[in-house]
Parts: structure tokens; sequence; C-alpha cells
């Protein structure tokens, strides 16, 4: 028999792969999460959560005894859903209204960010120069400390 074995040959060990038992996949490295501005205007709620706002209040006065959040946003979800779009124009307006109020915050933020950039570079020299100012006011011959003013 080519290539077969026959029953009274030994099994060679063939070469596997090993897995080492718990070993787990390298996952690509997590990149650093940039800090959130707390300037940053939030972004505007949508339709449903402008519902969901109002809904909740008659919601709670109908069920007092209910605590779940669940049970008040699937009640609510399921109400959206069934309502028509004569009923939801309301609720789009609002939140249309506040999507361009949040449009405009946004580019004066966007417009202030730009300008502090810009900026930023010129006050670190600066913030340099008045360092050394600040070294000179400990040894007592530099101007007098005008800041309390300010």
């Amino acid at each position: 028999m080519k290539g077969g074995r026959s029953k009274g040959e030994t099994k060679k060990a063939e070469p596997k792969l090993s897995v080492k038992k718990g070993a787990v996949a390298k996952k690509p490295a997590k990149k650093a999460k940039t800090e959130k501005d707390p300037n940053k205007p939030k972004r505007p709620a949508s339709a449903f959560f402008v519902f969901m706002e109002e809904f909740r209040k008659t919601y709670k006065e109908k069920h007092p005894n209910n605590k779940s959040v669940a049970a008040v946003g699937k009640a609510g979800g399921d109400k959206w859903k069934s309502m028509s779009d004569a009923e939801k124009g309301p609720y789009i307006a609002r939140a249309d209204k506040r999507r361009a109020e949040y449009e405009k915050k946004l580019q004066a933020y966007n417009k202030k960010q730009s300008e502090g950039a810009a900026a930023e570079e010129e006050s670190d020299k600066s913030r340099s120069e008045v360092n050394d100012e600040d070294e000179e006011d400990e040894d007592g011959s530099a101007e007098d400390d005008d800041d309390d003013e300010e």
C-alpha cells in the first residue's frame, strides 16, 4: 500500500501547532481616549427623546408605583411606534429647533477653538516671558505685583 499504514506500524508524532490553554488572542492596542472638552456643547435630543421627556411625566402620573426604567422606556417606544407622522410633528419640530441652536453654538465653539489654537502659540511664548519676570520678582529686582488688581 502506497502511503498508507498497516495495522502493525506505530503512529509517528506529527508536529502540531500548540495552543496554550487560557491564552487569549492579542487584541490591537487601544488608542488613548482624548479628554472631552467640558465647554463643548452637548448634542441635541432627537424627536423621540423630546417625546420621552413628556411621556415620562405622564406615565409616572398614571403609574406611580412603577419604579422600572425599562418599563417606561418600553411603553414609550411602543407608543412612539404607534403614533402617526402628524402626531410626531410637534416633537420633530422641537428637535429641529434644538438642532439649529446646537449648530449655532457648535459653530461659535469651533470658531473660538480655532482662534484659541492660533493664540496658544503666542501665549506659550508670553508665558515663558512671564515666568522669567516672576523669577526676578523673587529676587526683588522686578516690578511690583499688579496682578491683584485684575
